[in-house]
């Protein structure tokens, strides 16, 4: 029997076992649970940027140690990235069939991503006159942006993008995405045609590929510091990898046919216990608020406090994302909560609240004239958000939902990322 036969019928007599099938996971279509998630995220670094500007976050105390800490929506994107980006690739390589074509899914990831992106690039550009500056427009058009030393690497660039660095590592990982399928493919199919024992070798290509987040702090640090380095995919793939991992356990829930088995006794606990989970999440976010993790925004780390904060994020985005990953395909007290209309909306317009809301909080203090690191933190807020919304709602109807039904027609759904 070939391997590609027999990884054929065990993916047919194991893929989606009968017995308990309700109390797996969902590994196909949309998941309405992640659009809250997408919510919860955008809307927090959100927070996180006028708390910045409105100086709430350099204020002594634990409160403005928490917001500082709101870069943790960041993460929380990558992971989502990683968990239903991987996925196919993951199925495919545990049961042997071809996975996703590689320019079809770059080209549907172009529509999603850019259109909207290079809308608000030109708005921000003209609003604060930096049109006719040439050279700044060639990095920021095609996300190149983080591999610029001027003025990326000083400062956070042209006014109104300086969140933007993080659409640039995750555009990175779209384009080396394929290229980590084919090595972890490669490396799972060298032993046992089950994909159980195969699942368990992406697991651990992922955990090695994980690893070189802790390992670049070595080149940011050895001799003279360059946190620049830190802009750049191998820093933050931990946080990818995570997403990758539980792609792959929720796949490999899905190939065990026994209930009593140890995966879906696993993902049955976590996703039962998500209060308890969310919990420890509170807890390590409690703990990276304080100076383990280095100062507040623009102080240079050490190399010590980056692998802290790095341990620390992942942990966190582990232990909120986790049960949401894990959610039954039954209805579920935690899919009500993050997966009710408003949070699908909000979700739905998320990569737009993303995007706008630095042009909007720089906006509001160039209209009103107030000077940087000032004003109250809930007037700041209130009008950012609905400001915000309103153009994360306008972008989505009239850029992102169009070019999303012309990438379906030709060639399927764009996914669900960051970007919805």
């Amino acid at each position: 029997m070939t391997e590609r036969n027999s990884a054929a019928i065990s993916g047919t007599a194991a893929a989606v076992p009968r017995e308990g099938a309700a109390d797996l996971p969902a590994v196909d279509g949309h998941l309405g649970a992640l659009d809250g998630v997408r919510a919860v995220a955008a809307l927090v670094v959100l927070v996180y940027h006028v708390a910045a500007q409105t100086g709430a976050a350099f204020q002594p105390g634990f409160l403005g140690a928490l917001m500082s800490r709101g870069d943790l929506g960041v993460p929380v994107f990558f992971l989502l990235s990683g968990l239903l980006l991987y996925r196919p690739w993951a199925r495919a390589a545990m049961y042997g069939t071809v996975g996703p074509a590689a320019r079809a899914y770059l080209w549907r990831r172009a529509l999603r991503i850019l259109p909207a992106y290079w809308l608000v690039v030109v708005v921000a550009m003209l609003w604060w006159g930096r049109a006719r500056e040439p050279l700044d427009w060639a990095p920021l058009l095609l996300l190149a942006q983080n591999y610029v030393p001027d003025p990326w690497w000083q400062g956070l660039g042209p006014p109104g993008l300086g969140q933007m660095w993080s659409l640039s590592v995750e555009v990175g990982f779209y384009l080396v995405l394929p290229l980590i399928a084919v090595g972890l493919r490669a490396f799972a199919i060298k032993g046992s045609g089950d994909p159980r024992a195969r699942a368990r070798r992406l697991l651990m290509g992922i955990g090695a590929l994980a690893s070189i987040s802790l390992l670049w702090t070595i080149p940011m640090h050895a001799g003279d510091a360059r946190p620049e380095l830190g802009l750049w995919l191998p820093r933050p793939i931990i946080y990818f990898c995570a997403g990758m991992a539980l792609a792959v356990i929720t796949l490999w829930a899905r190939a065990e046919p026994d209930p009593a088995a140890g995966v879906r006794r696993l993902i049955a606990a976590v996703a039962q216990s998500w209060v308890t989970c969310w919990v420890i999440a509170a807890m390590v976010l409690a703990v990276a608020a304080t100076p383990i993790t280095g100062g507040r925004f623009f102080e240079l780390q050490d190399a010590w406090t980056d692998v802290f904060e790095t341990v620390l994020y992942t942990a966190f985005v582990v232990a909120l994302l986790s049960p949401v990953a894990f959610l039954p395909a039954r209805p579920s007290a935690l899919g009500a909560l993050l997966g009710n209309g408003v949070m699908r909306y909000l979700g739905r317009i998320s990569y737009g609240i993303f995007l706008w809301q630095f042009v909007v909080i720089l906006g509001y203090y160039r209209l009103t004239g107030q000077p940087d690191f000032t004003g109250d933190l809930i007037t700041g807020l209130v009008v950012c958000a609905v400001v915000t919304i309103v153009l994360a709602d306008l972008s989505y109807r009239l850029v992102e939902a169009p070019v999303l039904r012309l990438g379906g027609r030709r060639g399927g759904s764009a996914g669900s990322t960051r970007a919805g």
